[in-house]
């Protein structure tokens, strides 16, 4: 297993906030390479927007109107590429939507 630190972002209704959380710090992110933390994330409040398109089916909002949606961004720590996965596949059967908007970077030391 790597010790590559990676860092997982996604945004997520805060209704299904803690769900989603629970969900990735399952998967064993949430730490750093020293294993002295766990859980470990940043949340920043701010508000959402998209479309549904033709052949989407939102969760929330109406097909071919914009929705603006109170979320949260959540930032998660990643030790390795088998947490980031496995994480990722975690969010995804969690979060509400879709399509999940979420961005994986890999860090790199100072």
């Amino acid at each position: 297993m790597s010790n590559r630190l990676f860092k997982l972002c996604f945004t997520v209704p805060q209704t299904h906030l803690e769900v989603c959380k629970q969900a990735v710090f399952s998967a064993g992110a949430g730490s750093y390479p020293s294993g002295k933390y766990s859980e470990i994330c940043f949340e920043t409040a701010g508000t959402g927007q998209f479309v549904p398109d033709i052949g989407s089916s939102p969760t929330v909002g109406k097909r071919l109107e914009v929705v603006r949606v109170e979320e949260t961004k959540v930032e998660i720590p990643c030790v390795g590429k088998e947490v980031v996965a496995a994480a990722v596949e975690k969010l995804k059967k969690a979060h509400p939507y879709e399509e999940v908007a979420y961005e994986v970077y890999a860090t790199e030391d100072a």
